[in-house]
């Protein structure tokens, strides 16, 4: 299976590739090195790895723990390939080529772009400041792996950023900017497997993502989650 491994580590010559030794040795083929951050003297890296489906994760996690200096923030199953900053400009033309099916074709290609489990396009009521808690959110449309039924996190006020729900699963939120539209994609919390949360990159990569979405999907978006008009006799 294809995993993805966050670790962050001291940014000097030679730890990175203790890393990747670390990750041979325990059996992962290596297909992608990302590097999401480098300050203050640490570096935070996205592996992601061909794992044998068979093998045990905790030997992976012991042997990286080994090495002085560094954390591992997250462990978790990533769907399809690999993906690169050129595969947003794919998805953004067939956005545009489209368009009756935006919103849906975004919303479909993201967790995978994110190495995320789903995502939600939620339609938020223009009266949310005004209700009990705020938001009240109803979705505009699903990806195939969305949970039923579906709990949202609290989405308000719509501005980009990373959360995490009491029950471990974290969220990257990027607001339409219309419409009460705004884009949830979630990573989950599983027995085996524990996902780090969205890093601000990655918040960032999916908010570039609807603004441009915006820009091409216009007026559309504002037909999301309205109620169907019905023809008089």
């Amino acid at each position: 299976m294809l995993l993805r491994v966050r670790v962050t580590l001291p940014d000097r010559p030679g730890t990175l590739g203790q890393v990747a030794r670390t990750l041979g040795v325990s059996g992962a083929d290596i297909v992608q090195v990302v590097v999401l951050e480098r300050l203050g003297g640490r570096a935070v890296d996205d592996f992601t790895v061909v794992w044998p489906g068979a093998a045990r994760v905790e030997r992976l996690l012991a042997g990286l723990a080994a090495i002085p200096g560094v954390r591992v923030d997250g462990v978790w199953r990533a769907i399809g390939a690999p993906t690169t900053t050129g595969q947003d400009a794919e998805l953004l033309a067939q956005v545009a080529a489209n368009p009756a099916d935006g919103l849906a074709t975004l919303v479909d290609a993201v967790p995978g772009l994110l190495a995320a489990d789903w995502a939600v396009a939620a339609v938020v009521p223009v009266d949310w400041a005004s209700r009990t808690g705020g938001g009240g959110a109803t979705v505009g449309h699903a990806s195939w792996r969305t949970p039923v039924p579906l709990r949202l996190p609290e989405v308000t006020p719509l501005r980009g950023r990373s959360m995490t729900t009491p029950d471990g699963t974290h969220h990257a939120i990027a607001p339409f900017g219309r419409a009460g539209l705004v884009l949830v994609v979630a990573r989950e919390h599983t027995e085996t497997l524990s996902a780090a949360a969205f890093h601000s990159t990655e918040v960032d990569r999916l908010s570039q993502l609807v603004r441009a979405s915006t820009v091409i999907l216009g007026d559309r978006l504002d037909l999301v989650g309205a109620p169907p008009v019905v023809a008089g006799p």
